[in-house]
């Protein structure tokens, strides 16, 4: 059974060797640790049998949330863990006050793509060269 919470300072060493072995451009284990001290951010994690799964981290804006990260472990995608888990950080958002959601990815990552819109998220542009190794656009999305 797959399980959503905050995350905790000894999930960072796991959802950080899961963003270098996923992302070009990694956070660090200090900007995870940063992250989850924040007042005005929250980051979840997804758990299943004892065991993390992925995480997602957003900032809190004025009532709207800047979805910063979504990682989620290779053996965990195509399950729903990512999508349960977005739900979740959505669900967790109206207890901040926050009532629309915004985010970055890569043009070419359909799967993620796919799986905002299916959570009502909607492209309402396109930032040039947002991304680095390689360098690539980034689809605005947001979900009002």
């Amino acid at each position: 059974m797959v399980t959503y919470r905050q995350m905790c300072p000894e999930d960072v060493p796991f959802i950080s060797r899961l963003e270098e072995e996923t992302f070009s451009m990694p956070w660090s284990p200090d900007d995870f640790l940063d992250m989850i001290s924040k007042e005005d951010a929250r980051y979840y994690v997804a758990e299943e049998d004892g065991r993390v799964m992925g995480g997602c981290g957003v900032l809190l804006i004025v009532g709207e949330g800047n979805i910063t990260n979504v990682v989620i472990a290779p053996e965990a995608r195509n399950r729903g863990i990512g999508t349960g888990l977005l739900r979740y950080m959505m669900e967790e958002g109206k207890k901040d006050g926050l009532t629309a959601y915004t985010l970055e990815v890569r043009v070419s990552n359909a799967p993620a793509i796919h799986v905002y819109e299916k959570l009502g998220f909607v492209s309402e542009g396109i930032r040039p060269n947002f991304y680095e190794k390689p360098t690539e656009d980034a689809m605005i999305m947001w979900k009002r």
